[in-house]
């Protein structure tokens, strides 16, 4: 009996507590909350951290994020301008700006996550299509990039490592996307704070082609390059053959200067010698003539001499004995 009496004074205490329980919640400082009746939102969104109250039983805490959400797109096939196909990735970050729009038109994080792909996916390829691939590639129309001193100064290598002029960049599409989207998501209470295009693959036939465009460009500095270095070996040969010649020509002046004044010397020496008495230069006549005889004459040699001429008495008199 004592038993019964004592459960029974229970049971008043249990439904306290779950009167109480039912009634009271705490909201966070990373959430806002939306209390619904029978599935109909009640009065506006709680967004103030603290202790609230409800009607137990009859209403019901939705709970929604506060803080800034992410958005990873999917990569995603797009043809650009120029029909290249590239493989596109790109993510947002966002927040949940109107609760009681969003909790009716989406009402949870997963929907939320599908609209976004939708709209921001959609948006994306529009983008992309309408620009040529250089533009969605290059981040700022007023980069400048490094260039290697040894290619700028290279013949014919004013334009090499010189970038084409675009018109928006990557920076402008994505500004563009991103006031695309802004408008369509805000009817969902959903407010876009970035937009990124986080990787930009090439489709493996495009990357061939690129992989054979940058060889070939490669290739063709190196050959201007070899062209410059045979013409500068080309021009140093010649100019070692001007070297060598000039050198050839001012050793054989001097030779032969050298030989000329031997000859004069030698010359003078015998004049001197053979001009000391009679005797001494008819002798060297002697000699000169028979020296101008040996040159003259050979075995084969056939001559026609008057005869006045001193050969002829010469080889007379030779005969004779």
């Amino acid at each position: 009996m004592r038993a019964a009496t004592s459960i029974f004074g229970l049971v008043p205490i249990v439904l306290a507590v779950l009167l109480v329980s039912g009634t009271a919640y705490t909201v966070r400082q990373t959430e806002q909350v939306i209390i619904t009746q029978f599935g109909k939102p009640i009065g506006e969104p709680i967004i103030e951290p603290g202790l609230h109250f409800k009607l137990p039983f009859v209403q019901t805490v939705n709970r929604l994020e506060k803080r800034f959400l992410e958005w990873d797109g999917a990569s995603v096939g797009i043809p650009t301008k120029d029909k290249t196909y590239i493989y596109v990735d790109g993510f947002g970050r966002w927040r949940i700006s109107d609760p009681l729009q969003y909790f009716l038109r989406i009402s949870d994080e997963r929907s939320a996550q599908s609209r976004l792909e939708d709209i921001l996916g959609s948006e994306i390829r529009n983008a992309v299509a309408k620009h040529e691939l250089i533009e969605i590639v290059r981040t700022d129309q007023n980069r400048v990039p490094s260039r290697d001193e040894s290619l700028a100064s290279a013949q014919g290598g004013a334009g090499l490592g010189t970038l084409r002029r675009i018109s928006f960049g990557r920076h402008e599409i994505e500004k563009e996307v991103f006031d695309a989207a802004v408008g369509k998501l805000k009817e969902f209470g959903i407010e876009l704070l970035d937009l990124r295009l986080k990787r930009i693959n090439y489709n493996p036939e495009v990357l061939d082609r690129i992989y054979q465009r940058m060889i070939s460009e490669r290739q063709q500095i190196a050959q201007r390059f070899r062209s410059e270095g045979e013409g500068e070996a080309a021009k140093i040969g010649g100019q070692k053959e001007r070297d060598l010649n000039e050198i050839r020509s001012a050793a054989y002046r001097q030779v032969q200067q050298i030989r000329g004044e031997a000859d004069g010397k030698a010359s003078e020496i015998y004049a001197r010698a053979y001009t000391q008495n009679p005797d001494a230069a008819d002798f060297y006549k002697f000699l000169k003539t028979m020296e101008t005889y040996r040159l003259v004459l050979s075995k084969d040699s056939t001559l026609v001499l008057s005869t006045n001429s001193d050969l002829f008495h010469l080889l007379t008199r030779i005969g004779g004995k």
